[in-house]
């Protein structure tokens, strides 16, 4: 019998860090510590959730702890990296909170080390890995509902919570711009559900049009995907408005040669609070379908690659074509930057 996989977390500075540790325990690992710098508003929350797990003075303690199997990190987008690769070199494998990393040097840092450890760098794309409507889609469109996926449309807008907000997220080299950031989701779901193992940037930007007092924020991103056999379109902001009952409408789109499915992620705006809404029309089906109870299977297929060195989860290449894709998009967009703070 397989001994439980056991993971430590490093660094708390986004509350994804909560969907990372909750979905890995809900699997059945054992969470054996964590560390992380200073005092992040995440922590009272963090600690509230997960009394049980001990917090460590010094991030090594967890690093040559040879029981632990897989180190999650949320630290400062820009620290990530550093983090990972030190993680690797002690033999941990590793899921990351998105952007992975914050420049393609960074990422070539961590295909070296991939490389020459074999340990595994997974990014916890939650916008695809904790969300059961796409779980659904993805069954769906494996099974042939709506033939071959040519086109996406990926929407993610998110709620701005100025209050709640660290310095670093309004300093565009620690978070690594939203087209590094956000957008990454949405290059993750265009390369999974159109099959493409690579893709083109034609089209970029990035701009600042409602935030004047904070010139290192982008509050809107958008740009365009060319693969062989596939297109796609990509808008994210932080313009949700004050009214909407949750952080962001957001919503993806999926055309295929037989049919389309639109995803209603979150909410369904004036119609129900409850996430999860999944429409389906084909040549014989025009219906609405409630995904809450689809899984997500990433966590559990997480454990089995770690225990067994496959790629269940997400393809290795994957992950980082999905990363190198959006920080093309990124250095795309800010060649010709438009709006305030440009």
């Amino acid at each position: 019998m397989t001994a439980p996989l056991r993971f430590a977390a490093i660094g708390l500075e986004h509350f994804h860090i909560y969907g990372q540790a909750k979905n890995m325990l809900a699997v059945g690992a054992e969470f054996a510590g964590w560390w992380t710098e200073g005092n992040p508003r995440t922590l009272d929350g963090f600690e509230q959730w997960f009394p049980d797990a001990p917090r460590v003075q010094d991030r090594k303690a967890l690093l040559e702890d040879k029981s632990i199997d897989l180190i999650l990190i949320a630290a400062i987008p820009a620290q990530r990296a550093a983090f990972a690769i030190e993680a690797m070199e002690h033999g941990k494998d590793v899921m990351v909170d998105k952007p992975g990393c914050t420049s393609l040097e960074q990422l070539n840092d961590i295909k070296a080390c991939v490389e020459s450890t074999g340990r595994i760098w997974s990014i916890d794309f939650s916008e695809r890995f904790e969300v059961a409507s796409v779980t659904k889609a993805a069954e769906l469109v494996q099974a042939g509902a709506i033939g071959k996926v040519i086109n996406t449309v990926g929407l993610g807008p998110h709620r701005l919570n100025r209050d709640t907000r660290p310095e670093w997220f309004f300093d565009r080299s620690q978070y690594g711009g939203i087209l590094c950031d956000i957008a990454s989701h949405q290059v993750d779901q265009f390369l999974y559900f159109t099959g493409a193992t690579d893709a083109t940037v034609s089209m970029a930007s990035v701009g600042n049009y409602a935030n004047p007092d904070d010139p290192g924020l982008q509050d809107f991103g958008e740009l365009a995907l060319r693969a062989e056999g596939a297109h796609g379109y990509i808008r994210v902001d932080w313009y949700t408005p004050d009214a909407l009952p949750t952080w962001g409408d957001g919503r993806l789109t999926l055309l295929g040669t037989e049919g389309t499915i639109e995803l209603r992620k979150y909410v369904d705006i004036a119609r129900s609070d409850t996430p999860d809404h999944l429409y389906l029309v084909n040549g014989s089906r025009c219906e609405y379908i409630d995904c809450r109870d689809a899984g997500y299977p990433y966590f559990s297929n997480l454990v089995n690659d770690i225990h067994h060195r496959t790629e269940t989860a997400m393809p290795q290449s994957h992950c980082f074509k999905v990363m190198e894709l959006a920080l093309q998009a990124q250095a795309l967009a800010e060649q010709h930057r438009v709006g305030r703070g440009a």
